[in-house]
């Protein structure tokens, strides 16, 4: 059972995202594979791109085509000083290339949406199906509207139009540990309970470069949050807020379909990786409300 003082008394700063969610097959477990991790290994929405998260892999039973396969979420920011239609078509642009540069390229993949109550749908044959140079053609395979697009292998297939809808990225919570040991193995038994909630991802798995919103260097975007570097403990003296025992701060970020299930993401991680030797307690990165309109308060997720 977890107790409120291994929470600490804060709230997780979240904020509203884009995402599509998508099915990607093969013919084979490997191929899935690395379209899947390729597609979404950079976590890059700090730096205006999209980002993405692999939230199950998928049995021949489970895809449209009876192949191997996997879901996966891709993820954009949202602007709030602009009209919506302008963050949706700069999410448009940058799913494209994770598309046609991770998936495409490999031998004998397809491209199935997996947004069944979308608030909207992005037609893709402008962005990828025009891979095909002109030669590409619209279908209808496995009861869906598909786009073959002719290629050297040959061919790639991706349903004409994903979905998209808005949902809340950026949860997170922090696991402060003793040791290395305590690290690996409280972030992985969070990873492992996370994966088991339907509708979420974690982009970056276990990140060790929590951020900060401000910053002297602009230019390079968020830098690390130095008064939780402890390695910085003694330099910073008093300003440091690293606790005594704690040497290591490991970070789970969360996006999620829906703030119900963000949050019930967020509590099977954290008492998961509270169940490990080593573990002092759990925290979350807050900075003030500046981040994001969403505020999760970590001991509300244990009523």
């Amino acid at each position: 059972m977890v107790e409120n003082t291994q929470i600490e008394e804060i709230y997780a700063e979240a904020f509203e995202g884009i995402f599509s969610r998508v099915i990607v097959t093969a013919d084979d477990e490997e191929t899935v594979r690395k379209a899947a991790e390729d597609s979404t290994a950079t976590p890059s929405i700090v730096i205006g791109r999209v980002e993405g998260g692999i939230e199950k892999w998928l049995g021949k039973k489970e895809t449209p085509d009876k192949r191997k396969g996997a879901i996966l979420q891709f993820w954009g920011g949202i602007n709030p000083k602009k009209p919506f239609s302008d963050s949706l078509k700069k999410f448009e642009i940058e799913l494209s290339y994770r598309i046609r540069q991770d998936i495409l390229v490999k031998p004998f993949t397809a491209v199935f949406d997996a947004l069944p109550d979308a608030e909207g749908k992005i037609d893709m044959i402008e962005r990828v199906g025009h891979c095909g140079d002109g030669y590409e053609w619209l279908e209808k395979r496995y009861r869906r509207n598909v786009i073959v697009v002719p290629i050297m292998v040959p061919d790639f297939i991706i349903e004409q139009y994903l979905g998209y809808s808005r949902g809340v990225m950026g949860a997170n919570f922090w696991i402060m540990c003793k040791t290395k040991e305590a690290l690996k193995k409280a972030g992985e038994k969070a990873l492992q309970a996370i994966d088991n909630i339907e509708g979420v991802v974690t982009p970056f798995d276990i990140c060790s470069a929590g951020s900060k919103t401000e910053t002297s260097f602009p230019w390079i975007g968020p830098t690390t949050n130095h008064p939780f570097c402890p390695s910085l403990r003694k330099k910073l003296g008093e300003d440091s807020k690293v606790p005594k025992s704690v040497n290591y701060i490991p970070e789970i970020v969360i996006n999620g379909v829906s703030m119900q299930t963000v949050k019930k993401a967020m509590k099977a991680g954290m008492e998961a990786a509270l169940d490990v030797d080593g573990v002092v307690k759990i925290s979350a990165g807050n900075y003030g409300g500046k981040l994001g309109d969403y505020k999760i308060y970590l001991r509300e997720l244990f009523p």
